[in-house]
């Protein structure tokens, strides 16, 4: 699937508000976004009052990192 996301799409910066609050909500998550985004291609600004995560990922996975972000109790909407 990995091979058809590249083929088929470009990475591009994406912008989120988040319900995440706190450093250690962050680090709650960090194994899910590395997993799905790679360590390297999120981050958060949670001084921003819209709790900001900023990836550079595929558009083809939005949906299913707010799904997932979701089932761990996480708001998570993808601003335009």
């Amino acid at each position: 699937m990995a091979d058809l996301i590249k083929e088929t799409s470009k990475k591009e910066i994406s912008i989120f508000r988040t319900s995440v609050n706190s450093e250690n909500e962050v680090r709650q998550l960090k194994p899910l976004l590395d997993v799905i985004i790679g360590s390297k291609n999120w981050n958060f600004d949670l001084e921003d009052c819209d709790n900001i995560l900023r990836v550079n990922y595929y558009p083809i996975m939005h949906n299913f990192l707010v799904e997932e972000m979701n089932k761990m109790g996480f708001e998570c909407i993808e601003l335009h």
